[in-house]
């Protein structure tokens, strides 16, 4: 039985990793503000409640995030960009998931394969921008892979069989999104659960710090 840690499992996603891993037999831990007080920005939260949990976890993921905070939609061009605004977004976005990934060395096991996932997005690819907008959330986002990518490196040094990895899940039909779906096509959490551990089940050591979406295709830096 795999042994499964869900940052953010109250939310539309995370309820839906929750629920694919318990139907896959998994044993499921869960975190998240609205039922733990679990708030990723304040350091010594996360701390308190990580270091009460009992590992080590087979697969760990985050999967919070935010697109709109306190009422401030993203920005259609730079001009709008706000400081609050922006700061915000990273410390949601880029600074929680830090905080959680401090941890990842004492979560996983050193003797057999692991995934720490977070849940990124497409948009936080600067390769990948050629409309630009939404500022503030694809610079969080950016930053979270690089955060990512750097704890990878210095995961592989202690945990071999570790894979490190930011995910975008798809356009995922939540009220996280349900404001800016528009024309674009969505997939329904439960969905994006199955794609995400699809993806995570394929994944090797050897793509630790890397970016993938849904179907596991590799995203642009």
């Amino acid at each position: 039985m795999k042994r499964v840690l869900i940052i953010g499992a109250s939310g539309g996603i995370g309820q839906a990793l929750a629920t694919a891993c318990t139907a896959r037999g998994h044993d499921v831990a869960g975190l998240s503000r609205s039922v733990d007080g679990f708030d990723i920005t304040d350091e010594r939260v996360v701390n308190h409640h990580l270091e009460q949990l009992t590992g080590p976890f087979d697969m760990v993921i985050v999967a919070t995030g935010a697109l709109e905070i306190d009422g401030a939609a993203p920005e259609k061009t730079i001009k709008a960009v706000t400081g609050k605004a922006m700061m915000d977004q990273f410390a949601v976005n880029a600074l929680g998931p830090a905080l959680v990934l401090r941890h990842a060395a004492d979560l996983l096991p050193r003797d057999k394969k692991s995934v720490f996932a977070v849940l990124s997005a497409r948009v936080g690819s600067i390769g990948d921008n050629r409309i630009g907008g939404w500022v503030s959330y694809r610079s969080a986002k950016a930053a979270v892979n690089q955060i990512v990518h750097t704890t990878a490196i210095e995961l592989a040094r202690t945990h071999s069989h570790a894979i490190c990895v930011s995910l975008h899940p798809g356009t995922v039909a939540t009220p996280f999104t349900e404001k800016y779906l528009g024309r674009h096509p969505s997939v329904p959490p439960e969905a994006a659960a199955e794609n995400l551990l699809g993806v995570m089940d394929t994944l090797t050591p050897a793509q630790s710090g890397q970016f993938f979406d849904w179907a596991g295709e590799a995203v642009p830096w």
